[in-house]
Formats: C-alpha cells, structure tokens, sequence
C-alpha cells in the first residue's frame, strides 16, 4: 500500500504550523532551519512522513531561494541528511530508492532541489513498506481521538504510531542493554546472536533494512518473554515445541531489505532476536528495523481510548491500561487468524476469521496464540473492552462470527473459525452472556432484531439440559481447562444463572415477554437448587459439585459476582476463596498448582461485590502487579495463566505438554481488572441499553480517590471520588437525557449524616438507608454534577 495523501494545501500548513509554532502567519516562501532539522527528526522516527508527501503540490521550481534559509551556525546538514536518506528506518526512503536517484547528486543539490527530490519521492515513488494509518486496506472506522485525554495517558501502552522500532539490545551473554539507534553490526562468532527489545507487546510484520558482505542468512527468532530469546522462536503453532526460525538469504549489498512474508506475520512478542550461523562469515550491518503492528485494524489512532481510569495507587492505574492494551493486541485483521490444522513446525497466521461475515476486527483468545475466537474468553474480555478501549464494534463483528457458525440444533461453539468445534456447555452459554453485554452498552436494536431469533434457538438448547432438580447437567464439557467438567458443576450452574437473569432482561426488551418470565422463573428455581445441593456450610464456600469435596475458585468466584448466595454466605465465600492465596496470586484447585487469569479476573469481581474492595486491590497487586514488574515478562500485558512457583509453564502438567514457552503473555481472558476498577472501584455501570440509565455506587479500598470514564453510542459518561478526613466528595458526568442511581457508602456500618447535591443540602429519607451496610441510595439526573458525603 501507499501513503495516505491529504490536500497539499492542508498538509503543508500543518508541516509548517507543527515545525514552527511561533509562527502567527505562514510564510509560503520561507521555512527556516528548525523545519529543516525537524525533517532529520521525521527521517529517524517515520512520522508524518505522508504530510511531506504532498509537498510538491506547494513547493515548486519557481519558489525563490530562500525555501530553505541556512544559517552561518547550521553547517552543512545535507551529507548528514543523506545519509539518514540511505539508511532511513522509514521504509519510502529506502536503499533502493536512495540509488536509483544517488546519493552523491543528493549531497551535490542546492537546499531547493533538495527538498524537493524528497518530496517528489515520497509523492511518486513504491515504498518497500509503507505503513498507513491503518492495518492495509481495512477501512479506518474507530475513533481518531481519545474521549478523555489526560495526565493517565502516560500509562497507557498503546504506540503512536503503526510502525514501531526496537527501544534497547542486548547480547546473549549478558552485559547491559544498550540503546538502539538503528545501527548495529552482526559480524563473526563473537557477534552473531543480538536481542532486540521492543520494550513491550507487539506484533505484526517486521522489515529489516541492511547492508552486507559475503553470503548467508539472516535469522529471525520472536518471543513475548525474555526466557526463550535465542534462535528459535516461543511456541504458538498449537504442536508444543519451539516455532524455529525465519531465515532471510543475504549476499553482499550495499543497502537491501527483508520483509517477513504475511502469512508469516508474528501475533505478539517483545524481543525480536537477530542472527547469523555461526559457521558463516557473513557480515551484516543493520540499518533499520520496524514492525508493521497489525492490530487494532481499523484504528488511525491506537491510543485513542474511549475509556480512562486513573487512581491514587500507580499499580493499578498501570494494571488497568496493561488490560486496555492486551485486549488492543488481541483485536486482530480477520485473515491473520492462527493456521488449523495444527503445523508441525514454524508458524502460519493466514487464516481467515471471518466465517463469511464483513467483520472488520476480531477479537481472539491471545495475540501471539491461538489467535482464535474462544467464546469463554469474551466473558472478561467484553465488559473491559467496553470500558477501556470502548471498540463495541469489534465486540459485534466477534458475536457476529460465534452465530454464523451456530448449529441447527442451536448450538453455539466451543471455538470460531477454523477449528469450529463444538461440545461446550459453558462457552455457549458465555456467548449468551457476551450478547447481553453487547446490547445493553450500545442499544443496538437492529442488531438485536437480527440476532434474537437465534438467541432464543441457543436458549432453548441450554435449558433443555436443566434436569428435574432445577440445575444444569453439563453434557457438554470441554472447558477452559479445568482438570474436571460435567454434571451438576457449579461453575457451569452460576453461569446459567446469569444467563437466565439476563436473558429475561433481554428478552423485555426484545418484546417477548413469555420468555423473560420463563426464564425469570427458572432462575430463581436454580438459584434455590445450587445453595441446597452444592453449598458446603462447613468450609463457607460451594463445592465443584453436588457430589466431590473440591470447593473450586471459578465456582465461588461466579458466585459471588452474580449475587447467587445470600448476604451471609457472600461473606464467607470471600473469606474462603483467600485461602487459596500465595504471594503471587490466588490458586485454582480446579487446575492445582497454576494460577490462572481467567478465573483470577472472576474472583477480583466477587470481592467487589461482596464488597470486599480491600481484597479485590490486594489480589490485583500480587497476581497483575507481580506480573508487570517480572523481569522476564512484556511490562505491558497480562499472562494468560502461570505456576506457584513463578515459572511461566501454565497448564505445562495439563494439555500443554511441558512447553513452558506456549502460554500466552497478552490474553484477554486475563484483563478483568480493567472492567473491575472502572465498574466496581470507582463504580460506575451503565443498567440500561446504551446508558439511558446508569448506577454509580463507588468502593474505597483504602485509596484516596480514583476515576474513569467510558463512551457509548448515547455519549460520554465519567465519575470520581476522594477521600476526606470526614467524608468523601464524589462527581459525575452523564449525558443530559440519563438518569442514574447514586449508592453512597457508609461508615463502620452507619450511614452519612449529611450529603449536599452541587452545593444544596439533600435531606436522607428512611427508605434511602440501608441498615445492614449504613449505604445511602438516592436518584441522581444526567448532566455534571458534585456532591459530598459527611460522615
């Protein structure tokens, strides 16, 4: 593809405004020297470079020489100029380009011709690589600016820009990182292994730029963790050994390039390593290299947040944005999807996601694998995906995919396109659940009329597995990879619950109110039915059954976060679930001995809700905290899972066939957190579709303030508090035409004293207080607003 091309008027103005911007007139006939050594700069990093581009359109032959006025103290800075020319990390400029025109006849040219032969080139000339705004011909359909711009933007992980270079490299036999500059030599034994680090997840298509002499290959070798950098790449092929090599033939060139072919596209990693066999003599010297990202497909502006959270505790403002990115690199191009079936070796990511759909973007389990739709990961990764990077669209196009390959039986699958399995009872009933949230965020009503017909067909096939004690018998029961599933499991039963409580919301909304009071019927027939026959009184939590003694993390978890127990049994279950904590995390006795996001993300959310606010942060520092500050890790996602001991080998003693480097270290099944924080922390959740209504009910855990804000298509919604010495302030902003409820947290059990409304006393009547928990809930409008609580 090529550059983008804006007007030529428009584009130079901005190049003039963004390089002088003392300027209160431009002058069409002068651009001074700080535009000349802003041009090295965009040269260096490949930044707008599309707004040269257009260039020739207003600078000409005929413009007088003082285009380009030096000065006595500049010096010459065309040589140096050319020489970034030559070995530019922009791919437009380069060595090709650079000799057919020569380089010496650059270095000869007055400063006039000069600009004008880069302009020209970049207006007429193929680039190698040219990375547009964004990923090759998807059309640019997502936000072009952040809903919330703010100081939290130094925490959010997202690139600039769409091509990205190393920040640091490194030997493989120690010593310390050194800055990447875009120049470093591979050349005998000594140096024939070089590590580059990205400094955080990425992916797509990498082009080195070189120059070499003798003949050989170049090796590429990719991994997300620091512990399998060397010559063969992380696992990711689905076959549970190392991937190997790209390997790139070099002869003896004055300025060449390798592109990696796209099937070849590398899904996520942080450490690029770089070599030479070391038999051969070859020597080559890099002169550039950049990864092409592919994610977040539809995006001009990857940083463009629709959401925000900021705290007093840095960890958890960072944890928040880790999820926000994780779940930016798991939106992937429908046609990059993980080759099926399983390769014996290398890699092969052309598989087309798409099942047939238009879809633009689809969300997969993980960036680097499987790069497949799993609908079990959508139950965390949708809600955080709407509070954060807030791309509902790729929620839809992703729901869209899990539908089109329903069966006529009604069934939803176990896995989307290509693997298309089915035999899953809780992925199905997860799909469910994702349709819900889907719908209540954007208030999408045709959609919703497309959908609901087969919404209903999936509802009748899961209820129809609803024995005679009111509970789901699993028969379906490939899972996420707990060591058991099947019968009465109580994972499974939480689940249901939630998908009947919301699917007789759904369904009045949708016009069928015979199905919303089956279904409200059946949800609480089961809600009795797992207390009676699945509740341990003993050890205060539920078994994984109503017939073994495990008391499970999922299980309990579920429980928790939709409200199933009553208020006494919530307390314990909180309780009983911190018995499975280390220092890095919380057990799953369903899979012993790892600790797994998915289930992590659930548990953080039941602490909330039995409001456990002190919990839920302690657990997010251990487990994510403990994650981004790991040496060894991305610094900038979440694992997918990981073992007790610290190791990265999830799952290596179950299914993964001890290949430590297969786990994921960008999964968005991992990114509760960012939902947590916004929804519960700070507390504000929308309760009716597109945010027609929403409730704001804020949780402390000792930190003294926090906020955020999301967007639906109804508009932009944000909230925050802060502690006082006597009491907490809390604000909101909602679209005018909302409503919402406000419930305001009480002290030791007793409610507020006194509570003022943007500086009007507001009187508390009885029916407001509740008197086991001291909180206050009162109405609240749309619009922006303060109040402040007193104790």
């Amino acid at each position: 593809m090529g550059f983008s091309t804006p007007p030529a008027s428009a584009s130079v103005d901005v190049f003039w405004r963004n390089n002088n911007p003392s300027a209160s007139v431009r002058s069409p006939d002068v651009m001074d020297m700080r535009a000349a050594r802003h041009l090295l700069q965009l040269l260096r990093s490949g930044e707008h470079v599309h707004e040269l581009a257009a260039s020739p359109g207003r600078i000409h032959p005929s413009s007088p020489s003082s285009l380009v006025r030096e000065t006595e103290d500049e010096g010459d800075w065309r040589p140096q100029l050319c020489e970034l020319v030559r070995f530019s990390k922009h791919p437009a400029l380069s060595p090709a380009v650079s000799e057919v025109i020569g380089i010496p006849a650059l270095a000869a040219m007055s400063p006039v011709a000069f600009f004008l032969a880069i302009a020209s080139l970049l207006s007429h000339q193929q680039p190698v690589l040219a990375a547009g705004p964004c990923w090759r011909d998807t059309a640019c359909t997502g936000p072009a600016e952040a809903a919330f711009p703010g100081e939290w933007d130094e925490y959010n992980f997202a690139p600039a820009n769409r091509t990205v270079s190393p920040v640091s490299y490194f030997s493989p036999g120690g010593g310390a990182p050194a800055p990447f500059s875009g120049e470093v030599m591979l050349e005998g034994s000594s140096k024939t292994q070089l590590i580059f680090d990205f400094g955080k997840e990425v992916g797509g298509i990498v082009t080195i730029r070189y120059s070499a002499t003798g003949s050989g290959n170049l090796g590429l070798a990719f991994t997300e963790a620091k512990n399998w950098t060397g010559e063969a790449s992380d696992s990711s092929n689905g076959s549970f050994q190392p991937d190997g090599a790209l390997f790139a033939p070099i002869t003896t060139t004055s300025g060449s390039h390798y592109t990696m072919p796209d099937d070849k596209l590398r899904g996520g990693f942080r450490y690029l390593t770089l070599f030479t066999p070391s038999s051969s003599s070859v020597q080559v010297q890099v002169h550039g290299i950049v990864v092409e990202l592919a994610f977040q497909p539809s995006w001009s502006n990857l940083r463009a947040y629709q959401g925000y959270f900021s705290c007093s505790d840095p960890v958890l403002t960072r944890i928040w944005y880790a999820g926000a990115y994780t779940l930016q690199t798991n939106a992937v191009p429908p046609h990059t999807g993980r080759h099926f079936p399983i390769l014996g070796s290398g890699w092969s990511n052309e598989l087309d996601l798409s099942a047939g759909t238009s879809a633009g973007t689809v969300y997969v389990d993980g960036s680097k694998r499987d790069r497949t739709v799993w609908p079990g990961d959508l139950v965390v990764a949708v809600p955080s995906i709407l509070v954060s990077t807030g791309d509902w669209e790729g929620v839809a196009s992703t729901l869209n995919i899990l539908y089109h390959v329903q069966t006529s039986a009604g069934e939803l699958p176990f896995a989307g396109p290509g693997m298309t399995t089915y035999g899953s009872d809780t992925y199905h009933m997860i799909t469910l659940i994702g349709t819900f949230d889907y719908f209540l965020w954007t208030d999408d009503r045709g959609w919703l009329e497309t959908i609901y017909p087969k919404y209903r067909q999936a509802m009748a096939f899961i209820t129809a597995k609803i024995d005679g004690t009111g509970l789901l018998s699993v028969t379906g029961t490939n899972d996420w990879g707990r060591v058991f599933q099947g019968g009465r499991n109580t994972a499974a039963n939480m689940l249901l619950y939630r998908v009947l409580t919301s699917a007789s919301q759904l369904a009045t909304w949708a016009g069928d109110s015979a199905s919303s009071t089956t279904w409200s019927q059946q949800a609480a027939t089961l809600k009795a039915a797992v207390a009676q026959m699945n509740y341990d009184p003993a050890a205060g939590a539920f078994r994984d059954n109503d017939t073994d003694s495990i008391h499970p993390q999922d299980g309990n978890a579920l429980a928790l976060m939709y409200s199933v127990p009553p208020a006494s049994a919530m307390a314990a279950i909180s309780t009983a679930l911190t018995k499975n904590w280390i220092g890095i995390g919380a057990l799953a006795p369903e899979l012993p001995g790892n600790l797994v996001g998915f289930g992590q993300s659930f548990e953080i959310k039941g602490h909330f809700v039995a409001q456990q606010a002190g919990r839920a942060l302690d657990l997010m520092r251990r487990a994510w905290g403990w994650y981004l500050d790991s040496p060894y890790g991305t610094a900038s996602t979440c694992i997918e899972g990981y073992l007790a001991d610290g190791s990265f080998g999830y799952r290596s003693k179950y299914g993964y066939a001890d290949e430590y480097s297969y786990t994921s270290h960008a999964h968005g099944w991992s990114t509760g957190p960012t939902d947590a924080l916004t929804s519960y922390l700070v507390g504000l959740t929308v309760t009716a579709p597109g945010g027609a209504e929403w409730g704001l009910a804020p949780q402390f855990g000792g930190l003294t303030s926090a906020e955020a804000g999301f967007t639906t298509p109804r508009g932009k919604f944000s909230a925050k508090w802060a502690s006082r010495p006597d009491g907490y302030t809390l604000a909101w902003a909602a679209p005018a035409d909302t409503r919402g409820v406000l419930v305001l947290p009480g002290r030791d059990g007793k409610p507020a004293q006194r509570v003022s409304i943007d500086g009007v006393a507001r009187a508390i009547a009885a029916p407001e207080v509740n008197a086991a928990s001291g909180a206050v809930t009162i109405a609240a409008g749309g619009g922006s607003h303060s109040l402040t609580v007193v104790y």
